[in-house]
């Protein structure tokens, strides 16, 4: 093989490999995608610890005792992670004149849930989600052996106001018109002054009336909880990085070839 030949080889063996800039550019972006990727997936591991406490915590208020529902001297302290999902109970006169329907779809099918304000013996409000009733059963006075008169005491899940409307739908208060159970607006709309109104609602479990429409005792409790799934597509996603940098930056037989033909060109 001539000089010139063997000239020839090398130069096109080298050109097969990457310059030193793009093994640093390479090398520096692995360790940025490595470093995002298992950050990611730690998250997801704290994700994962944080909703298993949270599942166990909600369990226990759902199947615990009975308390009172915060009055209203308590409502600026209510919040989601001291009070939602808690069962309470609560005494006082539903105003049925005054209920709103809030649409939603159950296993039941599509229908509406009865919202209906209780007054408490010191005036406050709490809204009660008395149930579900079927389409057809919208009007109140389809379903009048199911209204409840003179004062009762209802236990629930205590559940937070619902402003505005949800993800795909917003209330329409002027056309009553509810997707959401924004309890503040259901009382304003009805001529209710929305300072007395609690901040909270409460799902009622139906007992008082199981065989009557509206159908309470719906409620569910259901947390996704995809969270190792999640942590094992970044880790993965940081393996295959480290995998991908190796392909790049790994020694290859041409570069054994470029220094063999240039001590063979001296």
């Amino acid at each position: 093989m001539t000089d010139h030949s063997v000239r020839q080889t090398a130069t096109d063996t080298q050109k097969t490999g990457p310059s030193m800039t793009t093994r640093i550019v390479v090398l520096l972006l692995a360790i940025i995608l490595f470093s995002g990727f298992c950050g990611l997936g730690y998250w997801q591991v704290e994700r994962r610890a944080w909703k298993l406490d949270l599942i166990e915590r909600i369990d226990a208020r759902v199947h615990g005792d009975a308390i009172e529902a915060p009055g209203r001297d308590d409502w600026a302290n209510v919040s989601r992670a001291r009070d939602e999902y808690r069962k309470v109970m609560v005494t006082g006169t539903f105003r049925n004149d005054l209920e709103s329907q809030v649409y939603t779809a159950t296993d039941y099918g599509a229908g509406y849930w009865v919202m209906t304000p209780l007054v408490r013996g010191d005036g406050s409000i709490v809204m009660i989600n008395r149930g579900f009733v079927p389409t057809d059963h919208r009007d109140p006075d389809t379903r009048r052996d199911g209204m409840v008169e003179g004062e009762v005491t209802i236990t629930g899940l205590l559940r937070m106001d619902e402003p505005v409307g949800t993800f795909m739908r917003d209330n329409v208060p002027q056309d009553d018109r509810w997707y959401s159970r924004d309890v503040r607006a259901m009382a304003i709309k009805r001529g209710v002054d929305a300072n007395d109104v609690a901040p909270y609602f409460i799902d009622g479990d139906g007992a008082r009336h199981p065989a009557k429409l509206p159908v309470g005792g719906l409620t569910k409790i259901n947390f996704a909880n995809n969270h190792v799934t999640y942590a094992l597509t970044w880790f993965g996603l940081a393996i295959l990085t480290l995998v991908g940098a190796w392909l790049v930056l790994r020694h290859r037989k041409g570069d054994d070839d470029d220094t063999d033909l240039d001590e063979t060109n001296h």
